[in-house]
């Protein structure tokens, strides 16, 4: 495959669309400004900006095709065109499982099988376009309990899939804020306000800012961030904090009440009518397992 394969298939995975053509196919990625500013002020779009020289480096040679990009205020889009009967762009289509949309989109089995480089590679490409780190992502508001979060719209499989991901280069996950009732309106406060889909979020992967080094971002401002964060977590926690998978910490036992959401048909039929007072459980019944 290669890292530059994996990278790239990372990026779509995590934020791309596919328009298919009869005899061509555009490919477009989105990457998101989440603020306007970076933690130290500085305009996201010019980071961004700066940051495509680097992306552009690794993805060219693989695609031997021009590639265009556009700025908005909310986010920086990537794009080029490539023949259907390109290997290149069969071998994108086969690993994202033929999908136009990243919420629809399913990772190849065959990527499990990839060498730990290229594994880093493709985690890399999905950060940076899912990918945040910000002081504000601090797990309880504790000071220096730094987290990245990647997160991903709609996409139940995905969100298992990258965690498993994760755990074959030894990175575990802190937590996953699920699109759940259970968990993004657990007290039915929003469903008794009469925003009874209120729960009907993005996931979101969280992951201890020293564990995510070893992946990193080619986004600039991101990569930074990472550092600064890194730094200031290892002053108040260590390693043997931050390394261990869910299975290897405690359960919390409190109870949640009964959401009548747990039915809705938006849920997959695999959790569909289940309760859980644990995002554990929901990853354990979805496959995210030791």
């Amino acid at each position: 495959m290669g890292t530059e394969m994996a990278y790239l298939i990372g990026m779509i995975l995590g934020n791309g669309e596919i328009q298919h053509g009869r005899t061509e196919s555009i490919v477009t990625i989105e990457i998101p400004h989440k603020n306007l500013e970076t933690e130290d002020c500085h305009d996201v779009k010019l980071y961004v900006k700066a940051s495509l020289i680097d992306i552009e480096k690794i993805i060219r040679p693989l695609l031997g095709a021009e590639i265009n990009y556009s700025q908005g205020k909310k986010s920086t889009k990537i794009s080029f065109k490539k023949n259907n009967a390109e290997y290149v762009m069969k071998q994108i289509l086969r690993y994202v499982g033929n999908g136009s949309q990243h919420a629809y989109m399913k990772m190849s089995e065959e990527l499990f099988n990839i060498s730990t480089e290229e594994k880093k590679a493709l985690l890399r490409g999905f950060a940076d376009v899912t990918g945040h780190i910000r002081r504000s992502n601090m797990d309880h508001g504790i000071k220096g309990h730094h987290r990245v979060y990647l997160e991903i719209p709609r996409n139940w499989q995905l969100v298992i899939d990258i965690a498993n991901f994760l755990k074959s280069v030894d990175i575990p996950v802190q937590n996953i804020d699920f699109g759940h009732p259970n968990f993004r309106d657990p007290y039915l406060v929003r469903y008794n306000n009469g925003n009874k889909l209120f729960w009907n979020k993005e996931h979101q992967i969280k992951i201890w800012a020293n564990e995510f080094v070893k992946i990193g971002f080619n986004i600039k401002h991101k990569q930074e961030a990472l550092e600064l964060f890194n730094n200031e977590l290892l002053d108040v926690m260590s390693s043997m904090q931050t390394h261990r998978y869910y299975w290897e910490t405690r359960y919390n036992n409190k109870k949640k009440p009964i959401h009548p959401e747990e039915n809705s048909e938006l849920l997959p039929k695999l959790i569909r009518g289940k309760h859980y007072n644990s995002w554990k459980q929901l990853a354990e019944d979805l496959g995210y397992v030791k």
